[in-house]
Parts: C-alpha cells; structure tokens; sequence
C-alpha cells in the first residue's frame, strides 16, 4: 500500500509546508540601489572598490561639464564616480571628514589651509574661467562697465535686489571678497540683499524671478541664458577670475578613502586628452569655451 493511501492528511499538510518554505527564501532582501547618490547629507560610504566619491561644485555640475567628462573617465578607468554637487565649503568639509576621495573646488585660499591640516595629498591647477554680474537689462543701479568693486558700490547705494547664494561656495567666498574690498557688509536685514542658500542654477532662476542682480560664474550663467531674464553687465575685471583645482584626500590621515580611484581621477582631469574636452566644451553652443584648461601651468599668470 502506498503512503498516499495510508495517510493522505499527513501528505497534504507536509507538501503545504515545503510550498511555504519555498514562497519563504524566493523573496529578496530589499536593498539600496548600488552607487545611489544623496545630495542631502554628506555622511556617505562606498558601495564598492570600484566607486570614486566626487566632491565638487554646483556649477560643474550645472554648466554640464562633468556630464561630458565622467562617462569618458569610467569607460577609461573601471570607475564609477558617485558625484555629490555641492558648495565648496562643503564639499571642502567632507574632505576634512574623510566622506570623499577627491574634490573638484574652485576657492584657491580655502584650499590652501585645507591643505595645510593635511587634509590633501595632492593638489592640481585644472581650468579657469571668471565671474560677472549680471542683472536685470535696465540696469537700475547702473553698473553697466563699471568694475566689481564700483558695481557693488552702486547696488547698495541704490538698495537694488542683490541676490547671493549664502551657502559658503566658492562663488559665494569670491562674493563676500569683493563686498570687503568694496568696505560694505550687506546683511539679508538690508532688504534689498537677499541668500538663497542654494546652487548656482537655483539662484539664478531667483534672480530673474526678482529681477535682482547677482554674482555668477559665466559657465552656469550661459549654460542657463536661455531660461533667464538677465543680462551681462560687468565683467573682465581681474578680480572676477575663476580658478579650479583637483584635490585627493589623504590616505593617511583616512584610511577608509578610495586613494587609487581618487589619483586616477585627479590624473584623469589633468591629462592632455581631457584638457582638450575642457578646451573645446561649450564652444559648438556659445561659440567660446566655458572653461579654460590650465593643467602644467603657473597660476599667478592666470588672466594676464
């Protein structure tokens, strides 16, 4: 006789369980997207040997040149970079925390104490390009021409909606410098001096919204011109040069940082074939480059 006849109850309940326990393991773990990038904190970690955290600027971002820049640099390399835009305040601050392996930043002065706590290992001139002022086109404080320092001058005479970006960046550093030099200290109690406390892009977008005048970086600004009610109105003044730089962060004051992928990009930035794309990026649209490459050269003969 067979078992089915003998004990069908006991058949069932048995063929019941392996069933349930086959439903049991079939289900996965949940668990995050590998190399999924959070703009919203800076505590991050690796999601393998293979990615390279970036620390960089918002208008890297924005003006779209790390979109040319990254792809060729993973296909070459076997890395994947996991961007995180933002200030260089803070992308400095995550490099002095150890959250990042390497930093595309463009506040040289900053840079340079970030250096000296050792936080840095290597430091490398990558490109240049400057800032301007730009505002609305009738220009009711009338700085068309005038130097930075003249132009903030006359804004706050005048109490003309200025708009910063109030978040510590190197746009925001390189603002705050000329304010000092133009022996003004505006504050958002002024009412005309308004902080976004956001990127490049974002402020500008408030900017044309309030049609206020505002520092930028030309890159961003003409990447996004199309979209915005405001025109160039000083510019080429010396104190308006734009200097980046690529930073590893040191291995030996922390250990976890990907040293290996962090060198490979900062070799990547500086080498001959990419300091072509960043030669000619922007030109077939704006009929000049956004930025200019400087790798190998002297950079207090930048803008002379």
């Amino acid at each position: 006789m067979s078992y089915n006849k003998r004990n069908p109850i006991i058949l069932v309940l048995v063929i019941a369980a392996l069933l349930l326990s086959a439903c049991t393991t079939a289900i996965p773990a949940v668990t995050e997207p590998a190399g999924q990038t959070n703009t919203e904190s800076t505590d991050v970690v690796h999601s393998g040997p293979k990615e390279v955290i970036l620390a960089t600027t918002t208008s890297t971002r924005d003006s779209g040149l790390l979109d040319a820049l990254i792809p060729v640099f993973e296909s070459q390399s076997g890395y994947m970079i996991k961007m995180i835009a933002v200030g260089t305040g803070q992308a400095l601050k995550m490099g002095e925390e150890g959250n990042a392996d390497v930093l595309l930043v463009h506040a040289p002065a900053s840079e340079v104490t970030f250096m000296e706590g050792g936080f840095g290992k290597d430091r490398y001139l990558v490109m240049h390009n400057d800032f301007i002022i730009v505002g609305p086109a009738d220009d009711p404080a009338g700085i068309k021409g005038m130097t930075a320092i003249d132009a903030y001058k006359s804004i706050a005479a005048a109490g003309t909606a200025f708009v910063s970006r109030g978040d510590d960046s190197g746009t925001h550093k390189s603002e705050l410098a000329i304010w000092k030099k133009a022996e003004l200290e505006p504050t958002t109690d002024n009412g005309w001096y308004l902080s976004t406390g956001g990127g490049m892009g974002d402020s500008l977008r408030v900017a044309t919204e309030k049609q206020a005048y505002i520092f930028t970086d030309r890159a961003t600004y003409l990447s996004l011109k199309d979209t915005l009610e405001l025109d160039i109105l000083v510019e080429g003044d010396v104190s308006l040069l734009n200097i980046y730089h690529v930073i590893t962060v040191n291995p030996d004051k922390f250990p976890a940082v990907n040293a290996d992928g962090g060198n490979a990009f900062a070799e990547f930035m500086v080498a001959s074939d990419t300091q072509n794309i960043i030669g000619e990026f922007g030109v077939d649209k704006y009929g000049s480059p956004l930025f200019f490459p400087d790798a190998g050269k002297n950079e207090e003969s930048l803008g002379k």
